[in-house]
């Protein structure tokens, strides 16, 4: 008896552990420096086919609070990925710019790629593999 209970307890474990595999990974992305408690923080994590053109494959709309954020995004499938995020200080649900072009508002995106324009895919973009994941990007 002991050691059918045991077969199928290793068994049981076994069919968890591969569906865990085939749901993805955990992607959990730390914004740090969001500065005031105005209007919402926006973030979308995109791949190439959305990135710069349409909504993320999956998003996030927080309330803005000073400090640090952290949004947590599951059943990520292994691939490559760029992340955006903005902080909406006014809601209005796009980025606002300046005259001369410059952004008025906070943003960041993965990579870190300080460039002038408008970012690429290539320098914003970072690997998932099968296992969970963190990244921290700051206003």
């Amino acid at each position: 008896m002991k050691k059918l209970l045991f077969t199928i307890t290793v068994l049981a474990m076994t069919v968890t552990m591969n569906a865990q595999g085939n749901d993805g990974v955990t992607l959990t992305v730390i914004i740090e420096n969001v500065l005031n408690d105005e209007g919402h923080v926006l973030s979308a994590l995109h791949n190439e086919q959305t990135f710069m053109k349409a909504d993320g494959i999956k998003t996030s709309h927080n309330k803005a609070e000073a400090g640090e954020l952290i949004l947590t995004f599951e059943h990520i499938q292994p691939g490559d990925y760029a992340f955006s995020v903005l902080h909406d200080a006014n809601d209005n649900q796009r980025m606002d710019f300046e005259n001369n072009g410059m952004p008025k508002e906070d943003y960041a995106m993965s990579g870190n790629s300080m460039q002038m324009g408008p970012p690429t895919f290539s320098d914003a973009k970072f690997s998932i593999a099968n296992e969970d994941m963190e990244i921290k990007l700051r206003f």
